[in-house]
């Protein structure tokens, strides 16, 4: 198994990246944390090797003052030249929660991370549509053309989309290449296989959201337990370890607020699983 992946054909990442939703604060309403431990966290991730951080504009603490598009700036630029910095655009957020944006809120959204993450060009934006779940049978077509004509003005090299099932890539890619999709799936949530499966027979990357659970699952089964106490290695370990072995195009991009944590989500990138492993955990 390489720990590489060669993203749009070329942009090496590391396939353990960095999710930075975690770095404004620890959980939705939850109070801001401090801005320079989330720098701390974004500079080790960086000396650890990760090279592939995904974010968004719209990740901020409840009260707008800690932005992971700020922190990602203020920590890491001048980036690194073979850092890929990926972030979504889609949900509108106002008073009444999000919603989904139209074709005409996408470059404005753009346009708000080039400015944020202070850059010219954007590596990777995914097209975020639906909430939690892909919206079946909704089309994505006019809003996958304004993104599309964006990158064709070169505000955005490669394209992804999220929160989609098989019909909404088909559909993308007959508008412009998609990169990566990144829907919900884990352990313990292997709903997204059929996208799954489409991504890696396309060479398209498949980086789930949530890898670990996101709070909202509990991931732990006897299965992965035995697993973990094989290897010596926590259960969140093998769990990331178990997304990296489903295909050599499956990214994981755990996110945490802290190094200590950080440090244990990258030691997964040593664990090999068996046959005998991946039994127990099918």
């Amino acid at each position: 198994m390489t720990n590489h992946f060669r993203l749009g054909g070329n942009l090496t990442i590391d396939r353990l990246g960095f999710g930075a939703m975690r770095l404004p604060q620890a959980g939705p309403g939850g109070p801001a944390r401090d801005p320079e431990s989330g720098r701390a966290v974004l500079r080790r991730a960086v000396e650890l090797g990760v090279n592939h951080i995904d974010t968004a504009d719209f990740y901020r603490s409840q009260d707008g003052s800690v932005r992971a598009n700020t922190l990602i700036r203020e920590a890491l630029s001048p980036y690194p030249e073979d850092l890929v910095i990926a972030t979504k655009v889609g949900p509108v957020f106002g008073p009444g929660g999000p919603r989904q944006g139209t074709a005409a809120d996408l470059r404005p959204q753009v346009e708000a991370n080039l400015e944020s993450l202070g850059v010219d060009r954007l590596d990777l934006v995914y097209l975020r549509i639906g909430m939690m779940e892909p919206p079946h049978g909704e089309s994505l077509a006019q809003r996958f053309e304004a993104l599309a004509a964006l990158r064709e003005e070169g505000l955005i090299r490669h394209l992804g989309l999220s929160n989609v099932d098989a019909g909404h890539l088909a559909e993308a890619r007959s508008i412009a290449p998609v990169t990566a999709v990144q829907n919900n799936f884990h352990i313990a949530n292997r709903d997204e296989t059929a996208v799954l499966d489409a991504c890696t027979q396309a060479g398209i990357a498949f980086a789930p959201f949530f890898p670990l659970g996101g709070g909202r699952a509990d991931i732990n089964d006897p299965g992965l337990v035995k697993v973990a106490e094989r290897h010596g290695a926590t259960a969140q370990q093998i769990a990331l370890a178990w997304l990296l072995a489903l295909s050599p195009l499956t990214l994981a991009i755990p996110g945490t607020g802290s190094a200590a944590h950080l440090e244990e989500n990258l030691a997964a990138r040593s664990i090999t699983l068996t046959g005998e492993d991946l039994a127990d955990l099918a």
